[in-house]
């Protein structure tokens, strides 16, 4: 009914009886009392950014209110609030998403580079991006890296490929990262040129890599003078696999272990592998055959005459990778992964920073009297200084003795005595000693391969009383403390909340009232001042708040570009996804939903289960063929994976409400213990991910 503003209004009758029960303590529930106030919108932002997710960052705000009816909002509501947030902050596509957000950062600072790869039908293939502070620190620690593509991180299950190398405290650096569609050798010659052309067309001396031909490939390709290793533990771990079934293999993994690690020279490898072939008739197996004829990839005594930093595995690459485990997952889209990767980068600043602050304001103790330790401890770093005050301590376990001399050169034998598989064995290494040059040689390498005095060459100094100092050339300055590095002094561009400058006026005021509210209200009479005090200037800003000024952002630029789509669900080759290393929350949900195999379903017992038993779950006609279903039960599933469960299974349960409140959580374990083929599960999980949210 229209009423015009002439027209007069009477009310007639007033009837004051309910035709509802009155409830008032879950009056919250009703959508009308619903309300996100803007203290709230933005504590959910910030934890947002710092990756807590919805319901940690839920119930922190229950305790903070004392309890749920003290809140004008429910979970639900922050998950709205959240997922329209990413949409407005990124944009709701997510090619397009990264592209704006690269673009943002590139303005910010114009030393970020990034390169993303669309195919014929603009969908994307491959991207790559790495920070300034990534390349100047390449500048530094760039001779090696490692890479690995072992992890997926996202919901199109691209691999993520981190290009990783080594500080001067022994920590993973990130130099450069991407996204791939593939893992054959067009792609990775890609990748590895793109990377080339960020890092000005310097590439490093050396890389270690799994044992991937596509790879090997790739790298012969692009860094041709590149020193190639293979991930020895990779190579290791298949022992058991490859070699577990012959009847003495307990015999032929220790015989193995101490030609790969023992040997002494290539000579004394080449004899250790012989006498494993002959002895145990070894000729037939492929994969020895194989390993012996790359044995200059990835045995020990074949590389480390090379400089590695210490590294003889990925698992620089894996650390990296389980470091941003509590960032991503596999449901992770790819405009949150590079939001999130902000974050991660942030921590492993801010761990370089306060080892830089306690190299140089604390000091470790020198375990002797030599003068070289005292030099080394005020040119190392305290992580490196550590390292090498080891070698200092295990001299105790050498015994050196003169053997010959030849020119200038003198010849030292240094025997140690090393425990192996709880047997003490000794070694002899030869040590050449140039007493006019000071230069001085093992045959250990631990120098030439990690850049730090070995305890044989230690041994020899003392020996020769030449315990005083030795030369600069033995202090590599990429362990140095005391070099500035050009890095240290750029800062993390991704900081988007510093800089706006609205967010920052917020946060001081809000850390002021915090300060009042503290400390000068004592009595009711106070609180009643401060409030009727915020009263009158909220009145007074409103009133002097100027309409919003509408801003298009880059309008012109956005229009004159091709749009690129959301990239394809990425074909992997080589090992396959379910054995690839995966996220701490996806490795338990998987254990939990696909680790038990239980007896056939029997239709007729799911059809009447009785309710104490819980409601069971009917099956499809399309899946009668699967003989194997997953049984879930939640009884021994974690808080977390029994709500994420739950969820899962919603769709084939209508008349089971969610549960997201995680003290709820072991309620629902009571409800539901019925077998699930792992089609329903793949259909329910789709499901999920394509509702929108109410």
């Amino acid at each position: 009914m229209c009423v015009s503003l002439d027209e007069t209004v009477t009310i007639s009758r007033v009837s004051l009886e309910h035709n509802h029960e009155l409830s008032p303590s879950k009056s919250r529930y009703f959508r009308c009392n619903k309300n996100l106030d803007p203290h709230i919108k933005r504590r959910l932002e910030l934890n947002d950014r710092a990756g807590i997710n919805v319901s940690r960052n839920f119930r922190s705000m229950v305790v903070q209110a004392n309890g749920y009816d003290n809140l004008t909002f429910g979970e639900k509501d922050c998950r709205n609030y959240i997922d329209k947030l990413r949409r407005l902050r990124l944009g709701i596509g997510d090619a397009e998403a990264i592209r704006n957000y690269f673009v943002g950062m590139q303005r910010k600072n114009s030393h970020f580079f990034y390169v993303m790869d669309v195919d014929d039908s603009s969908h994307l293939r491959n991207v790559f991006w790495a920070d300034a502070r990534c390349r100047a620190a390449y500048e530094y620690f760039g001779e090696v890296i490692t890479f690995d593509t072992t992890y997926l991180t996202n919901k199109y299950d691209m691999p993520f490929a981190p290009f990783v190398g080594v500080n001067h405290h022994g920590q993973s650096i990130l130099l450069g990262c991407a996204l791939l569609s593939n893992e054959d050798t067009e792609t990775f010659t890609w990748l590895f040129t793109t990377w080339l052309a960020c890092m000005n067309g310097r590439a490093p001396n050396a890389i270690i890599t799994d044992q991937d031909r596509a790879m090997k490939n790739a790298i012969e390709a692009v860094f041709p003078k590149a020193r190639h290793r293979w991930c020895l533990w990779h190579i290791m771990k298949k022992v058991p696999e490859k070699l577990g079934r012959h009847s003495d293999y307990e015999s032929i993994k220790i015989l193995l272990h101490d030609a790969v690690y023992d040997s002494s020279s290539i000579s004394d490898f080449m004899e250790k592998w012989e006498k494993i072939i002959e002895s145990y008739e070894l000729h037939d197996n492929d994969w020895l055959k194989g390993l012996f004829d790359e044995r200059h990839r990835w045995t020990p005594v074949y590389v480390r005459d090379t400089f590695w930093a210490g590294m003889s595995t990925t698992q620089r690459s894996e650390s990296m990778n389980s470091f941003f485990d509590g960032y991503v997952n596999s449901k992770t889209t790819l405009k949150q992964f590079v939001e999130q990767y902000d974050n991660a980068l942030k921590d492993k600043i801010e761990k370089e920073n306060l080892a830089d602050f306690h190299s140089f304001n604390r000091i470790i103790a020198c375990i002797s009297f030599y003068g070289f330790e005292s030099q080394f401890q005020k040119a190392f770093t305290n992580a490196k200084f550590k390292e090498f005050q080891a070698e200092v301590g295990a001299m105790m376990y050498c015994r050196a003795s003169f053997e010959r001399i030849e020119g200038l050169s003198s010849t030292f034998c240094v025997t140690e005595s090393k425990k192996v598989f709880d047997k003490v064995k000794n070694i002899m290494f030869m040590v050449s000693f140039n007493e006019k040059d000071f230069e001085i040689h093992c045959t250990c390498c631990l120098f030439e391969f990690k850049g730090i005095l070995c305890r044989h060459i230690l041994c020899v100094l003392n020996l020769t009383g030449k315990t005083e100092s030795v030369p600069s050339s033995y202090i590599l300055p990429r362990w140095r403390k005391d070099i500035k590095r050009r890095h240290t002094l750029i800062k993390c561009s991704f900081d988007q909340l510093a800089e706006n400058e609205e967010l920052q006026r917020v946060s001081k005021a809000c850390d002021a009232f915090y300060e009042v509210a503290s400390l000068g209200i004592q009595t009711e009479d106070d609180l009643l001042k401060v409030m009727n005090w915020i009263k009158d200037l909220k009145i007074e800003l409103t009133c002097k708040q100027s309409p919003p000024e509408v801003i298009e952002r880059d309008s012109l630029v956005q229009k004159q570009r091709n749009k690129i789509l959301d990239p394809k669900e990425a074909r992997c080759k080589g090992r396959p996804p379910f054995k690839r290393k995966a996220s701490k929350v996806d490795q338990v949900v998987k254990k939990k939903l696909v680790g038990k195999k239980t007896q056939k379903r029997n239709k007729k017992s799911n059809n009447y289960q009785s309710q104490e038993e819980g409601p069971s779950i009917s099956k499809a006609q399309d899946y009668e063929d699967f003989s194997t279903s997953q049984s879930i039960d939640l009884n021994v599933i974690g808080t977390q994976e029994s709500i994420q469960v739950n969820k899962i299974l919603a769709p084939f349960n209508p008349n089971q409400k969610y549960i997201d409140d995680a003290n709820q959580a072991p309620n629902y374990s009571q409800s539901i213990n019925s077998n699930i083929s792992y089609s329903e599960l793949l259909q329910a999980q789709h499901h999920i991910n394509d509702r929108p949210l109410s």
